[in-house]
């Protein structure tokens, strides 16, 4: 990372729509976009020495016991180098200190996080619970 900063800021709008689409997540557009970058718990985004973002993650939360990681995304040509890693364990690290005793963290995982995710001591639930979702249209 000698070359990347990793700073505790959203990414401008065209970057954080730009790592959407180009890590593979579902693109959005900008009115989708501007909320989430105004209405987060945390941000982490890693910068390139142009100040462009090649990396992010960000949390939405209430603040008291529930924390959703979200929007965890690496341009290609910057994967594989444990930037993904370093956001997620810097997001995780301000939720330990910021959230009271017992807060739950949780995270939608796709297939090549879901390595990332366990060893950072994620878990899949044995309670019989699901992931269910619904997009309004």
């Amino acid at each position: 990372m000698n070359d990347l900063r990793l700073e505790p800021l959203a990414p401008s709008l065209d970057d954080y729509l730009e790592l959407r689409r180009a890590s593979g997540l579902t693109p959005k557009r900008p009115d989708q976009g501007a909320p989430a970058l105004a209405n987060s718990w945390a941000w982490r985004r890693v910068v390139d020495a142009d100040g462009r973002a090649v990396a992010m993650g960000r949390v939405v939360g209430d603040g008291g016991w529930y924390f959703l990681v979200a929007d965890m995304a690496t341009l290609p040509s910057h994967q594989r180098r444990g930037l993904g890693r370093r956001i997620l364990e810097d997001l995780l690290a301000e939720i330990r200190e910021k959230a009271p005793e017992g807060a739950y963290v949780t995270l939608l995982a796709d297939p090549p996080g879901h390595a990332l995710y366990r060893s950072l001591g994620f878990t899949e639930p044995t309670s019989g619970s699901v992931t269910m979702h619904q997009l309004l249209g």
